[in-house]
């Protein structure tokens, strides 16, 4: 576990947040390090997804911290995280199906981001070759000029993760990425999120508990709002209060 408290991007210390008196997330404390693949799982309601709402601004704590690299963000607005470096990935893909891939991407690209860079925005070939290389890390290069909207499922979530890493976030976050997908683009999938994770830190919320052991570096096991057990994936199998609760939801 020491290894795991240093060189950490992200440190969530002691977050709460209460809707109605519940406790959806309570006194939650973990850190991830740079260049992590974590994988965040537990029983439907543990609070996974509130986590990831609270780490990008979309949802307000209670109380407690969340500082990413060093940088507090529990009083930043949504656009200001995101600038920051953190890119979230809902689960059902977003993306401009009237649009091609290729103008996905481009219209992600950072320089659009304020109203003068929209307006004086070039199609140059920084923005191109960086479009291309986007493409090529995510499976796309070879639909780059097909509309989003006739993508396959696996291809939509592709492809959002490439309106991600286009903007180049040192902390991506994805809700249940191979929701839905075939066998062969999970498996490419999981060689995506590998090959991310080589350059960036990566945070996952799945269910697919044979995709978890295929890519986690690190498992954080939630169960009402709290951190439940920490590991590999071998460890916090066998550990007896993951075993009790994954028992009681089977």
């Amino acid at each position: 576990m020491e290894n795991q408290q240093q060189d950490s991007i992200l440190s969530v210390e002691n977050l709460t947040v209460s809707f109605d008196g519940f406790k959806v997330v309570d006194d939650l404390s973990f850190k991830i390090k740079a260049n992590e693949l974590r994988v965040i799982i537990g029983p439907n309601g543990a609070g996974k997804t509130t986590v990831l709402d609270l780490i990008s601004g979309r949802t307000a704590a209670t109380s407690g911290s969340i500082k990413f690299r060093g940088q507090e963000l529990m009083n930043m607005k949504e656009h200001e995280i995101v600038h920051a470096g953190v890119g979230r990935k809902f689960q059902t893909p977003s993306v401009f199906e009237d649009l091609t891939v290729f103008e996905n991407l481009e219209i992600s690209f950072p320089r659009g981001r304020n109203v003068f860079g929209s307006l004086f925005f070039k199609r140059d070939k920084i923005v191109q070759d960086r479009v291309h290389e986007v493409a090529e890390i995510a499976y796309l290069d070879e639909v780059l000029h097909s509309e989003a909207g006739s993508l396959s499922h696996g291809q939509k979530q592709w492809l959002e993760v490439g309106m991600l890493l286009i903007q180049d976030p040192a902390l991506l976050m994805l809700d249940e990425p191979v929701a839905g997908m075939s066998k062969s683009e999970r498996v490419k999938t999981g060689d995506l999120l590998r090959n991310i994770a080589q350059g960036r830190s990566v945070i996952v919320i799945e269910h697919d508990m044979d995709f978890v052991k295929d890519i986690a570096h690190w498992v954080t096991v939630m169960h009402q709002g709290k951190v439940l057990s920490e590991g590999n994936m071998d460890a916090v199998q066998k550990d007896p209060k993951v075993i009790e609760v994954y028992l009681g939801h089977s």
